[in-house]
């Protein structure tokens, strides 16, 4: 009998009563361009700092530097929304993240110049390459900033759900289970048949093999020890080393039965295998 997942309950502030979740990321990245703007062009110079005594509010600036805030935030969500459904949907980690901001700054960089120039045209002014540069170097120091601080909590998000909350669809025969990664054990197969373990030991067929679980799991939860079995981590309770440099592999008690039982891996695998688990 499967083990029922635990009722989670969700708590709404009053912006969400009005707003639907796509709605309510922008409007908090608006009101972090708004502040960020206002903090900047405040800090620009003595006759913007509020506590001047010929206080004059920098409009210009703040219309320029909210103008930059979201065309760097338009750059920045679709470049997230692709890095969403092409990485993030199966892992969240160091390596993923840094492409996603190198490579954002990449297409800042390259709209930077052209777009550079053409103002320099309109408004009449010389384009000389240094001030070009010390620009974009500005300008990419704040789009790291702003990138940072707009999808953090975005990022954590997906990361939580690939480690804990996300989910595999079991096709098995007529029927389809969805089971989330905290509630699989492991994947073995035995006479060309893939099975799904659950941690309470039970156990069912998948129509998925080895090599299209592997493609579609989170490799940070989830390691190929052999060409028959796939574990998750959580299910690994004691790792032996034996003769010739291999490791024998039991998983926790409630699991280990048939070809579960004892799991070899081979030298060629040792190394890979415990990076990936510790």
């Amino acid at each position: 009998m499967g083990t029922a997942p635990p009722y989670k309950k969700t708590f709404k502030t009053p912006w969400h009563v009005f707003m639907g979740p796509s709605s309510w990321r922008w409007a908090q990245k608006i009101i972090l361009f708004t502040l960020f703007s206002l903090v900047v062009n405040h800090l620009g110079s003595p006759e913007s700092f509020p506590d001047g005594g010929d206080y004059r509010f920098p409009m210009k600036g703040f219309l320029t530097s909210m103008a930059l805030c979201f065309l760097i935030g338009t750059i920045a969500e679709l470049n997230f929304r692709f890095y969403t459904k092409k990485y993030f949907h199966r892992k969240v980690d160091i390596s993923s993240i840094s492409w996603y901001m190198v490579s954002t700054l990449g297409y800042i960089t390259l709209l930077y110049f052209p777009l550079g120039i053409v103002l320099n045209k309109i408004a009449g002014a010389e384009t000389q390459f240094y001030y070009l540069l010390i620009g974009l170097l500005l300008t990419l120091l704040v789009s790291i900033i702003l990138i940072t601080l707009a999808y953090a909590l975005d990022t954590y998000g997906l990361y939580r759900k690939s480690m804990k909350d996300a989910e595999i669809t079991i096709d098995s025969g007529a029927k389809l289970k969805k089971l989330t990664y905290e509630h699989i054990a492991c994947f073995y197969s035995e006479n060309k048949i893939v099975y799904t373990v659950q941690n309470d030991s039970t156990t069912i067929t998948t129509d998925f093999t080895l090599n299209e679980l592997e493609e579609k799991l989170n490799d940070q939860l989830f390691y190929r020890v052999n060409r028959q079995v796939i574990v998750h981590k959580d299910a690994v309770d004691q790792i032996e080393r034996i003769e010739n440099g291999k490791l024998r592999l039991r998983l926790k008690p409630s699991l280990s039965n048939g070809t579960l039982a004892e799991i070899i891996i081979s030298r060629y695998k040792r190394k890979a295998f415990m990076d990936w688990f510790l």
